[in-house]
Formats: structure tokens, C-alpha cells, sequence
């Protein structure tokens, strides 16, 4: 059984083939042709933690990723985020790899987005809004420029020194959280907030918002006003268990992005679009598939 730390699966996962890779997993989990239970999670408290299990089996894989999400840790100054992917033959059950899921996490959440946005926002989208300034906003930046040509970039974080040195980093502009929104065409929340941070007054008519914290039934990024505009889930199920925005708000689900990107329902993309990012275990499977495939081919 193959091990694989943090810097292999980065040298073998390439963004470019990780968004293809999460629009073909999405399409056939909303097909019906993945069995994913939705993720059990364990809270950990103190100091304050979730331990989550991922498992999940498709036409090219099976494996299971667990997981740790503990807030605390930002004021440790380690990663708040840790993971590791275990990867299964299913014809015999045997062990193939087991590899570190930091990377994987970081990048197929953010490659799920621009499959999102390169369908739901506007083709001419030039300005982009990014709330929040750790792994999650450096990732998206990363893969949402493969997908739209930005002219701007706004940044806000709720700690001011963190945006000034996010923005400076990736050539961006630091503002306020209204300021970066007005006007935006494409929008993302990636906090750790536990209360709205966007507000659907601020959203410009047509644009798409990415998001993807509260990831918790009582946890939100986004006001009942945002929520009230064309709302796509990854997956249902798991929105209807998972997401404070979804559940607190009372909106309603339009449709799984898997649906609409198998153009199953038309996509809206005229209108203004949430896409409410909760992370499955298809995508990690997905995404470890390609760094498997990579080393062992190598």
C-alpha cells in the first residue's frame, strides 16, 4: 500500500484536471451512480472540534476520507483543516493508498467552485470578491481564475492585517465587506463565520456567489435576503442536514449543481445564482483517483 504525504499528492494534483474531474464526480452524483452516505460527524468538545467520516463508492473507486475541523487551532497557528484519504480496490477490498487529504480538501473545494461559476456566472464576469483570507480564498483565487478572466480581485477578512497580506499576495485590493461585494460579479464566502457575513442587499443582479463555509446546521455566511435568489446545492441531503444557511433560512433548493452541469435543469445563469458548498466524499475519491493514478503510472 502506497503512503503519500502532503507535497507528493500537490506535485501529482494538478487544478487544470481536478476541475473536470469534480464536474464528471458531481454529474454522477446526482445521477444516482455513487453511494455516499452523508458524512458522520463526531463533535470534540473542548476544545471545540468536529472528527468526520467520508466514505464513499463510484464506477472508479471506493475509499473514505476522515477528517478534523477544529477553529481553535487558527490561534495555534496550525491548520484548522486536516484530513487523510484512504483509497480501496473495490473488485477485493485491498488496500491501495493512503494519503494525506490537506491538499486534496484545499483544491477540489475550490476546483467544485469554478465548475460552478464557469456554468452559473456571467461569461463576462471581470470583478471578483473574496470573503475571507485562508486556504480556502488562496484556492479559489487559483482555480476561479482558470475559469473567468478577472480584472479585479476585492478582498476582506475579518482580521484587517490577514486581507492586506492576502491581497498584496495575489495582486488584490483590501476593503470592506460591502465594498467588495457591491458590484461584483462573481462572489465568494470562505470563513470560518457562525453568523451571516453577506448580505443579499449588496448582491449586483445576475452575479454568482460561491459558498462554502458554515458548514454546520447552525452556522451561516449568508443573510435570508441572499438566500432567497436561485439556490444549487452539492448535494440535498446533505444541505438539508448540514447547512445553517439552508436550514435557518428556510430557502429552497432549486437544484444539485450535478444536475444542472448534466444540463438536466436549466442552469439560470441570468439570474442571480448561490451555489451552498458542503464538500462530498466523491470529490475527495475523485481527487485522490487522479493522484493515485499519476504516482502509479509514473
Amino acid at each position: 500500500m502506497l503512503y503519500l504525504d502532503e507535497e507528493q499528492v500537490r506535485r501529482h494534483l494538478r487544478m487544470e484536471e481536478l476541475i473536470p474531474a469534480m464536474e464528471k464526480a458531481l454529474i454522477d452524483f446526482s445521477a444516482g451512480k455513487v453511494t455516499q452516505p452523508v458524512r458522520s460527524v463526531i463533535t470534540v468538545d473542548p476544545p471545540g472540534g468536529f472528527f468526520g467520516m467520508m466514505p464513499a463508492l463510484t464506477a472508479a473507486g471506493l475509499g473514505l476520507k476522515i477528517v478534523t475541523f477544529y477553529p481553535p487551532n487558527a490561534a495555534l497557528g496550525i491548520p484548522t483543516h486536516m484530513a487523510t484519504i484512504f483509497l480501496v480496490d473495490p473488485a477485493t477490498g485491498a488496500p491501495l493508498a493512503a494519503m494525506d487529504g490537506t491538499s486534496v480538501t484545499e483544491m477540489r473545494t475550490a476546483a467544485v467552485s469554478a465548475a460552478a461559476t464557469k456554468l452559473l456566472a456571467p461569461a463576462n464576469a471581470k470583478v471578483l470578491a473574496i470573503l475571507g483570507s485562508g486556504v480556502q480564498a488562496h484556492s479559489h483565487v487559483e482555480a476561479l481564475r482558470l475559469v473567468r478572466q478577472f480584472d479585479e480581485i476585492r478582498v476582506w477578512s475579518p482580521t484587517q492585517e490577514h486581507a492586506e497580506r492576502f491581497a498584496e499576495e495575489i495582486g488584490a485590493k483590501a476593503m470592506s465587506a460591502e465594498d467588495a461585494v457591491r458590484d461584483a460579479d462573481v462572489v465568494v464566502t470562505a470563513t470560518n463565520s457562525k453568523m451571516s457575513i453577506l448580505r443579499g442587499a449588496w448582491l449586483k443582479p445576475g452575479c454568482h456567489v460561491n459558498a462554502v463555509g458554515a458548514c454546520r446546521p447552525d452556522w451561516r455566511e449568508l443573510d435570508d435576503d441572499a438566500m432567497q435568489n436561485v439556490i444549487f446545492v452539492d448535494s440535498r441531503a446533505a444541505a438539508l442536514k448540514e447547512s445553517g444557511d439552508v436550514i435557518l433560512s428556510g430557502a429552497k433548493i432549486y437544484a444539485e449543481i450535478g444536475e444542472a452541469l448534466a444540463g438536466k435543469v436549466p442552469p439560470r445563469a441570468n439570474e442571480t445564482t448561490i451555489f451552498k458548498s458542503l464538500g462530498m466524499a466523491v470529490e475527495d475519491i475523485f481527487a485522490a483517483l487522479l493522484v493515485y493514478r499519476s504516482i502509479a503510472g509514473s
